[in-house]
């Protein structure tokens, strides 16, 4: 008789043939930043925090600490300075630009990520600048929107970003973020693309983190339709035929089969991003008793490694990564 059990037996054993490792490395951790001197706690994402900038420099610190190699910084933009053409994205003297000098002052050898998309600093709420119809129907703007991700890339960039993210969805951005880099001299600054980013209701948490949900009409005319798959690798394909570094799937936990699909597809690094909607979840059912909190974040994480990620974006990456080391 064949006994797989064999391979189960001790927990030796199953450590020697364990097909699938999780490691600190493998993390980003995403955080985010608003002005001030003090640190709020974020209602809708028990155990998140919008961080001022000396928080966030301590935060990072620690995660950086434990092994986590890059962070993703995320801004709530004051109300007063948000506009329809979003100009506070591209300030030198902004937020992010702050945020990113502080960041690596403190921590060189931290990868300094940011998002690049203007829906926290557009009064609109949308990733993009937005035009109203005579039916008043909210359009978005693609290539007057990438005009402006273009400015905001190259501000992040001269504050000393590592590596910029764009998040919007547009049509063409990448190609147009990397000749605008690669023009001002920044040929060194890498993209990881959110390339597959679907219209999910798992984001739901963020958006209160950021307060930027949408004023009116909705994001699917930009992010994906969550049935399909196909479209994903013909975003997959454009990503990297425009120059991107890395690419993401967005979200992870429900989307492993394109996880997979893209990991087979694509010969760029895959990122997965763990969203606001998935923690939540996990936290919630955890405070009520009901799962083992540490037992499913690890199982969640695995599965998202298994399916193909080489990287991870996860709100539990500090925790995880300080959980590995000890």
């Amino acid at each position: 008789m064949l006994r797989p059990r064999r391979n189960r037996k001790s927990a030796a054993v199953r450590n020697l043939v364990r097909e699938t490792s999780l490691s600190a490395s493998d993390f980003i951790y995403p955080l985010f930043v608003h002005e001030g001197e003090v640190d709020e706690a974020i209602a809708s994402m028990p155990g998140c925090t919008r961080w001022s900038i000396p928080g966030l420099v301590k935060e990072a610190g620690e995660a950086h600490a434990f092994g986590v190699p890059a962070v993703v910084i995320f801004p709530a933009i004051e109300d007063g300075l948000k506009s329809s053409q979003a100009e506070e994205s591209y300030n030198g003297e902004g937020l992010i630009p702050r945020a990113i000098k502080a960041l690596k002052e403190s921590h060189p050898s931290l990868c300094v990520i940011t998002d690049v998309a203007l829906d926290p600093y557009n009064s609109d709420g949308h990733d993009g600048l937005v035009s109203t119809n005579e039916q008043g129907e909210v359009q978005i703007l693609n290539d007057e929107t990438v005009e402006v991700l273009c400015k905001q890339a190259l501000c992040h960039a001269e504050a000393g970003a590592d590596i910029v993210s764009p998040s919007d969805m547009m049509d063409g951005r990448v190609a147009a973020l990397r000749s605008a880099l690669d023009k001002e001299g920044y040929k060194d600054v890498s993209i990881l693309s959110y390339t597959v980013k679907y219209a999910s209701a798992y984001y739901g948490p963020f958006r209160g983190a950021l307060e930027s949900a949408p004023k009116a009409g909705d994001k699917k005319t930009y992010q994906m339709d969550f049935a399909n798959v196909r479209e994903a690798l013909r975003e997959t394909a454009l990503d990297e035929q425009e120059g991107a570094d890395m690419v993401m799937v967005k979200p992870a936990g429900a989307y492993l089969d394109v996880i997979a699909q893209v990991k087979q597809h694509s010969v760029l690094p895959v990122a997965a991003y763990q969203v606001s909607g998935e923690y939540l979840m996990i936290k919630s059912a955890a405070a009520a008793g009901w799962l083992d909190e540490d037992a499913v974040v690890m199982e969640s994480l695995v599965a998202i490694k298994r399916a193909g990620a080489d990287i991870i974006l996860s709100y539990f990456a500090k925790s995880v990564a300080e959980k590995l080391q000890n």
